[in-house]
């Protein structure tokens, strides 16, 4: 049974950091593209940021550009999402995403809530 569970969510103020974490199992993401989307309720799912399976080249949001890192550790099976400089528009539920490169299958973790106030 392949699960994403992601955590290190929480309650943050503006300018914070927050890291989450999506560790995988029943899969080995070594031949998985690894996405963070967010949702905030009322909104579509936007995707944050995005890291290859092989090269491992990352691509991000215009609107986290600078603030977040995505990485990716293939020996612990997991994927990282560090967000410095948290502003408020940032609150929403983030939900870890895999994608396999060749036989195209889509997993999808149950969402940790990030929430940015004063």
């Amino acid at each position: 049974q392949v699960q994403l569970v992601e955590s290190g969510g929480g309650l943050v103020q503006p300018g914070g950091s927050l890291r989450l974490s999506c560790a995988a199992s029943g899969i080995t993401i070594s031949g998985y593209v690894m996405r963070w989307y967010r949702q905030d309720p009322g909104k579509e799912r936007e995707l944050v940021a995005v890291i290859t399976s092989v090269r491992e080249s990352t691509d991000y949001a215009d609107s986290v550009k600078g603030r977040f890192t995505i990485s990716r550790d293939n020996a612990k099976n997991t994927v990282y999402l560090q967000m410095n400089s948290l502003k408020p528009e940032d609150t929403a539920v983030y939900y870890c995403n895999a994608h396999h490169v060749v036989f195209g299958q889509t997993y999808w973790g149950q969402g940790t809530q990030v929430t940015v106030s004063s």
